[in-house]
């Protein structure tokens, strides 16, 4: 199981910006992707974004396209969001999840392990 540490949350205008980081700790080499989650008060976790750890490839929810941007760091098993134009919407507790998926399905049922999730808030 992976050790999971979600960082750089908070408080931000409409329309600011938040980078958010997550470091992996423990046996990365048998997972295919990691990702990003969001769960907003009684609505159910939902993917926003999610990278393959060998080849790179991504995936986004429509309603963050262009807004937001995944990026991993292999060599030192981080990965980040930076998320651009923030809507009050996009409020919610982040989670970062790791998958052992083959396929790198972007869904919640794919993944295996997860942070304590930081929260982001945008309000004006």
């Amino acid at each position: 199981q992976l050790r999971l540490m979600e960082s750089g949350g908070g408080s931000v205008r409409p329309g600011g910006s938040v980078r958010l980081s997550c470091s992996a700790s423990g046996r990365t080499q048998d997972y295919y992707g990691m990702g990003w989650f969001r769960e907003a008060p009684g609505k159910e976790r939902e993917a926003v974004s999610c990278v393959a750890s060998r080849h790179g490839g991504t995936y986004y929810a429509d309603s963050v396209k262009g807004r937001f941007t995944i990026s991993r760091d292999t060599a030192s098993n981080k990965v980040y969001l930076q998320m651009n134009d923030l809507k009050p919407e996009d409020s919610a507790v982040y989670y970062c999840g790791a998958s052992r998926d083959p396929l790198v399905r972007c869904q919640r049922r794919h993944f295996d392990d997860w942070g304590q999730g930081t929260p982001v808030s945008i309000s004006s």
